[in-house]
C-alpha cells in the first residue's frame, strides 16, 4: 500500500554554466571521520540556536570536528515533558522540541561555517507507543496510523510470531527485530515503501546539510534493511556520502559485528571498560585493545550516554573529576572515533531537559546543564588529539594502580592521577627535550623534558599532556620557555581563502607575534594577490609554534579554519608558509602548476578547479599565476595529499572578463609526498 503523505526524495541538482567544465568526482562509499579534527561533541537535548552558538563559539575554535544533535522529527508532548519523549517521532515534520525547521537549518549553516559537521540522532526503526499531540501540533489517535505511515506499515503480530507484539524473548533474532520495543510501532523496514519514505526523511535533512546520522535502536533493524535505506541516501552537500554509526546494544542476539557493513558502531563495551578502570585501577587501561573492546575500523567510543548514563550502566557527571578524567583518556588513547557528551542535570531518570511548555530553552552551562565540552581541560585535550594524529601508543608507564603515563609517539604524551592525592613521578616520554605547555590547564604550567624524560607531580584525580606544538627546544632545559632568544625571522604567511565582501584574513598564533591565539590581536594579511592572502611577522628564531587562519567580517565576528592548528618551527632564517583554507597541514601537498600561455596586455593567467583548494570552479577564486617566466605562467598551490582532481586554465582581462581554455577538463592525481608539478600548454 503507498504511504500516505509520503516525503518526496529530496535531490539536489547542481548545473555548472561555464563552458567545458564537466561532472566532479565521484564521492566515496563512506565519509572518513577518522582524520584529524573528528571528535564528536555529543550535545544531547541542545536547543537548535544552542547548537549553533556552541559550534560558532566554542567547537568550531578548539578543533571538535562534529556535532551528534537530538532528533529533529516532531515527536510526543506529554504534560511531564520527559527526555524519552523525542524517541517517540509523531511526524518527520522538522518543527518540534528544539526549534523550528528554519533553525535547523541556520543551526547546520552555522555549523559548518565554523568548520563542524552535524550529524543528527535518526528514530527510523518506530514511531511513537502514546497518542495524543506533538510538538508542532500533529494530534495521533492510533499509533499505526500517522502523517506519514499506515497500518499496512507496521509489523503485526503475525510477523512477529509473537501474540502480544512485544519483544520478550532476547535470544529471539526475529523477535528482536519484527516486534515492539516497549510498545512503540516496529516499522516493516523489509518494504521498499517504508525504506524509501525512511530515506525521504534522511534525504530532506542531507539537502538541509546534515553530514550523517546516529540510527537509534539499529539492532532492531535487519542489517540488509540498514543498508537498502543506507542506498537511497544523497551524498551530502560537501559531496560524501553520509557518515553513518548505528546504536547497537550490548548482547549476542544479534552481535554488533554484524553491522559492520551498514555502518560504525557505538562501542558500549569501551565504555564498562573505562568506567571499570575509574572507579577501580586505571592500571588496567594498558590491556584495553585487547579487552574484548570493539576494533576501531568499525566503532565510535564513549564515556556516557543519554541511556547509560541514567541506567548506571556507565559513568555520568555525577562522578566528578573521575568522569572527567576518563574522557581525558578517551581523547588521548589512540582506538576509536571518540564522542564527548554534554546533557543536562538530573535528579530522577526521566526528568527532561530544561524547557517552557516543554520546548527546550538555551544552554546556558549554569542552570541545569553540564556543558564538559566546554572544560578547559578537554579543550585543550581536543587540540591534544587532533595534533598527536594517527602515532600509536607508546611509552606506556605504570607508576600504580592510579597513576599512569603512556604517548602517542614522539606527537604527544599524557600522565594520569586517579588518585586522591598529589603524585610525583618521572616518565620516560620519548619526546625531545624541551619546555612544553600543559594543554589541560591550558598552559598555566609547563613541562620540562629532559633526555627525553619528565619529572610530573601530577593533582589529584588530574592529568598533566603536552604536544610538540608550541615549545622550546633546549640542551639544558633551563629558562623560562618562551622561545624568544631576542633574535628574529621573518615568517611569510601564504593562505589561499575566498572571502565574502566584508571579510578579511587573519594568522594568529601561539606566538605573542601572532596574537598568542587572542583573535583582537590577530594579524590581518593582505588581499592584494585575491584569492591569496599574504602577510610578513617577525618571529623568534629557533622556535616551534602553532597557528591557524581567521576570517573576520566587519561586525567583528570570527570564522576559524576547522583544520587542526599547524606546527611550524623557525630556524636562524626567515620561513615562508603556503596554505590553504581548511586544508590540514598534514594532510597537504603542493603543485606548481605551469602553463604556457601567450597573453596580450593587461590580462592574466589563472589556475581553478575542482577542489575546494583551487576555487571550486568559481572563476572568482581561481588562483592567480605569476608571469615571472612568461610565457610560461607559474604558481604552487596546497591542496589535500592523495586526491584526484580536475583544473582548467583561464584568462581575466582588465575588465575581469573571463575566458576559459577549450577541451575537455584536466585531470591530476597527488601521491603522500611533495614537490608535484604541471607541465601545460593552453589549449
Amino acid at each position: 500500500m503507498t504511504v500516505r503523505h509520503r516525503l518526496a526524495r529530496a535531490v539536489a541538482v547542481g548545473a555548472l554554466a561555464l563552458a567545458g567544465v564537466t561532472a566532479l568526482p565521484t564521492a566515496p562509499a563512506q565519509a572518513d571521520a577518522t582524520a584529524a579534527g573528528d571528535v564528536i561533541a555529543n550535545l544531547w537535548s541542545y536547543n537548535w540556536d544552542s547548537v549553533a552558538s556552541e559550534c560558532t563559539d566554542v567547537l568550531g575554535p578548539n578543533g571538535y570536528g562534529a556535532v551528534w544533535v537530538a532528533p529533529p522529527a516532531e515527536s510526543l508532548k506529554q504534560p511531564n515533558f520527559y527526555w524519552w519523549d523525542v524517541y517517540q517521532p509523531y511526524s518527520y515534520d522538522l518543527n518540534g522540541r528544539f526549534g523550528t525547521a528554519a533553525e535547523f537549518a541556520s543551526m547546520v549553516s552555522a555549523c559548518h561555517t565554523a568548520g563542524v559537521k552535524v550529524y543528527t540522532d535518526a528514530v527510523i526503526n518506530h514511531t511513537a507507543a502514546q497518542t495524543g499531540t506533538g510538538y508542532h501540533g500533529t494530534t495521533i489517535t492510533n499509533k499505526y496510523d500517522t502523517p506519514d505511515w499506515d497500518p499496512d506499515d507496521y509489523h503485526t503480530s503475525a510477523q512477529c510470531n509473537d501474540s502480544d507484539l512485544i519483544i520478550d524473548d532476547w535470544s529471539n533474532l526475529s523477535e528482536i527485530q519484527n516486534c515492539e520495543l516497549l510498545g512503540l510501532p516496529d516499522l516493516r523496514t523489509e518494504s521498499d515503501d517504508v525504506r524509501s519514505g525512511i530515506a525521504a526523511f534522511l534525504n530532506k535533512q542531507i539537502a538541509l546539510g546534515v553530514d550523517g546520522f546516529r540510527v537509534d535502536a539499529a539492532k532492531h533493524m535487519p542489517v540488509a534493511d540498514l543498508n537498502a535505506i543506507r542506498a537511497k541516501l544523497s551524498t551530502t552537500t560537501s559531496g560524501s556520502s553520509p557518515y553513518i554509526f548505528q546504536e547497537v546494544y550490548p548482547g549476542s542476539t544479534p552481535a554488533a559485528s554484524d553491522y559492520y557493513s551498514s555502518g560504525d558502531v557505538l562501542d558500549f563495551t569501551y565504555a564498562s571498560r573505562l568506567k571499570s578502570a575509574f572507579q577501580g585501577n586505571v592500571s588496567d587501561l594498558e590491556s584495553l585493545s585487547s579487552s574484548g573492546v570493539l576494533p576501531p575500523a568499525n566503532s565510535v567510543s564513549f564515556v556516557t550516554n543519554h541511556d547509560t548514563e541514567r541506567n548506571g550502566l556507565h559513568m555520568s557527571y555525577k562522578d566528578g573529576d573521575t568522569y572527567r578524567l576518563a574522557n581525558l583518556f578517551e581523547l588521548a588513547y589512540k582506538w576509536a572515533t571518540p564522542t564527548v557528551y554534554s546533557g543536562f542535570e538530573w535528579s530522577s531518570t526521566d526528568q527532561g531537559p530544561p524547557n517552557s511548555g516543554g520546548f527546550v530553552t538555551d544552554t546556558n552551562c549554569s542552570s541545569g546543564w553540564y556543558c564538559l565540552q566546554r572544560d578547559t581541560a578537554v579543550t585543550g585535550m581536543v587540540k591534544w588529539h587532533n595534533a598527536v594524529g594517527s602515532q600509536a601508543v607508546s611509552n606506556w608507564s605504570t607508576k600504580s594502580s592510579s597513576v599512569i603515563g603512556f604517548g602517542r609517539g614522539s606527537a604527544g604524551y599524557i600522565a594520569i592521577n586517579n588518585g586522591s592525592s598529589a603524585a610525583t613521578h618521572t616518565f620516560a616520554t620519548g619526546m625531545a627535550d624541551g619546555t612544553y605547555a600543559n594543554v589541560v590547564d591550558n598552559g598555566a604550567t609547563t613541562v620540562t623534558v629532559s633526555g627525553g624524560s619528565a619529572s610530573l607531580t601530577i593533582p589529584a584525580k588530574g592529568a598533566i599532556a603536552f604536544y610538540n606544538g608550541q615549545f622550546t627546544p633546549c640542551t639544558t632545559c633551563e629558562g623560562d620557555g618562551d622561545g624568544d632568544s631576542g633574535t628574529t625571522v621573518t615568517a611569510t604567511f601564504n593562505e589561499y581563502a575566498p572571502t565574502t565582501t566584508g571579510q578579511d584574513v587573519y594568522v594568529v598564533g601561539s606566538l605573542a607575534a601572532l596574537g598568542a591565539w587572542d583573535t583582537s590581536k590577530a594579524v590581518k594579511l593582505s588581499s592584494s594577490g585575491y584569492p591569496l592572502w599574504s602577510g610578513t611577522v617577525s618571529v623568534p628564531t629557533n622556535t616551534s609554534f602553532e597557528y591557524k587562519y581567521i576570517r573576520k567580517n566587519a561586525a567583528g565576528n570570527v570564522t576559524w579554519e576547522s583544520n587542526a592548528n599547524r606546527p611550524a618551527t623557525t630556524t636562524s632564517s626567515g620561513l615562508t608558509l603556503n596554505n590553504s583554507w581548511n586544508v590540514a597541514s598534514a594532510d597537504a601537498t603542493d603543485v606548481t602548476f605551469n602553463v604556457n600561455a601567450t597573453t596580450t596586455l593587461g590580462t592574466n593567467v589563472y589556475v581553478v578547479g575542482s577542489l575546494a583548494s583551487l576555487g571550486s570552479w568559481n572563476p572568482a577564486d581561481a588562483i592567480p599565476l605569476s608571469s615571472a617566466a612568461y610565457p610560461t605562467w607559474s604558481r604552487p598551490a596546497i591542496v589535500p595529499k592523495s586526491t584526484s582532481f580536475e583544473y582548467k586554465f583561464i584568462k581575466k582581462d582588465g575588465s575581469g572578463n573571463v575566458t576559459w581554455e577549450s577541451g575537455a577538463n584536466r585531470s591530476y592525481t597527488t601521491g603522500g609526498s611533495s614537490g608535484y608539478s604541471t607541465g601545460d600548454t593552453w589549449k
